[in-house]
């Protein structure tokens, strides 16, 4: 009793001047082990002996039982510590090549199993070429830049409109006027000071356009007319670039992956000829939702980081339609011509 009541004060006292556990439990070892030395030093018969217990060997086995026990918590808790830390995902690799902003800025595509430091550096070292800061555009170079493609065209001769302001989110009111890449340049730069912006303030022509295309190393074709892609498809072609090309309209949207040197068809293998003048009325004569862009256009995006970095399966050789109206989407496997004017020639790498 005389040593319990001297451990039960060692507690309180303990508790009273904030000492941790650990050191509560240093101060009763000393008192457990100043016991049991006077048990195996003073004479037999002395008051101590008989005041604590009078026998040293039930000290002993408390002393070997509380060994046992502390051991026994700490290896449990080392093995859930351990677990624990398992069980943590990886904190991301520093990459040679990214500043201390940019490794936080791409710290969620960084621990992406099928991005991580490698895919982040290929799309810092990408070239992509958008045509057309509309409706596809506008989304498309937004995630372009905030993903940190390194290097990103636009091309395009129009200004911006207050009509556009329903679905080309790249734009702004203060900007109505202003040419369309330069309020596409503005955006970005204050989307993300990383990368590198190149305006194209004209028309894209069939003179220019395989000249131009062979400077990047992707083209995403956004335009709103078939006489563009089917030149923007051509000089993809020549370029011997994979093209990634969508269009819109009302509430239904498509989109596909063109690449005759990687084994899939060009746009012409499935579209050999424009729709007859009135079947396919453009969006400013049959309407479109505003929000649908935005979705198709972020799967431009989608489809664009994934061929950089070589995640999951793209769409070369499929064609993704999707109806907005209804909440449904579809997939048709598209398959190229032998006889394909446009790409016929071309033997798959």
């Amino acid at each position: 009793m005389t040593v319990l009541a001297a451990a039960a004060a060692l507690v309180l006292l303990g508790r009273v001047t904030g000492l941790p556990w650990r050191g509560i439990g240093a101060l009763l070892a000393l008192l457990w082990a100043g016991v049991t030395l006077a048990h195996l030093t003073l004479p037999a018969g002395h008051p101590v002996l008989a005041a604590t217990g009078g026998d040293w060997r039930g000290w002993l086995a408390l002393g070997v039982v509380a060994t046992l026990v502390i051991g026994y918590r700490a290896g449990v808790g080392a093995l859930r510590q351990r677990a624990v830390r398992q069980a943590e995902p990886p904190a991301p690799a520093p990459a040679a090549g990214f500043s201390a902003a940019e490794l936080d800025r791409y710290a969620r595509h960084i621990v992406l199993r099928e991005v991580g430091g490698p895919g982040q550096m290929k799309l810092k070292s990408a070239r992509v070429l958008v045509v057309g800061a509309g409706g596809l555009g506008s989304p498309s170079l937004l995630y372009l830049a905030a993903a940190g493609t390194g290097t990103i065209g636009v091309i395009d001769d129009d200004t911006v409109s207050n009509s556009n302001l329903q679905r080309q989110v790249i734009h702004a009111d203060e900007r109505i006027g202003m040419p369309k890449v330069f309020s596409a340049q503005a955006a970005i730069a204050a989307l993300n000071p990383h990368v590198t912006v190149r305006p194209y303030n004209r028309r894209l022509t069939a003179g220019d356009a395989a000249a131009l295309f062979a400077d990047y190393d992707l083209v995403l074709d956004g335009s709103d007319n078939f006489a563009t892609r089917y030149m923007v498809n051509a000089a993809a072609v020549a370029a011997g670039r994979p093209l990634i090309s969508a269009a819109i309209t009302q509430w239904e949207g498509q989109i596909s992956l063109y690449d005759p040197a990687g084994g899939a068809p060009c746009y012409a293998c499935i579209f050999p000829d424009p729709p007859a003048e009135g079947l396919a009325p453009s969006c400013a004569e049959a309407g479109v939702m505003g929000a649908l862009p935005g979705v198709v256009g972020a799967m431009m995006a989608v489809e664009a980081i994934k061929e950089i970095t070589g995640a999951g399966q793209s769409l070369r050789g499929r064609m993704m339609i999707y109806d907005a109206l209804w909440g449904e989407s579809r997939q048709i496997t598209l398959r190229r011509r032998a006889d394909c004017p446009v790409c016929g020639h071309v033997a798959p790498g």
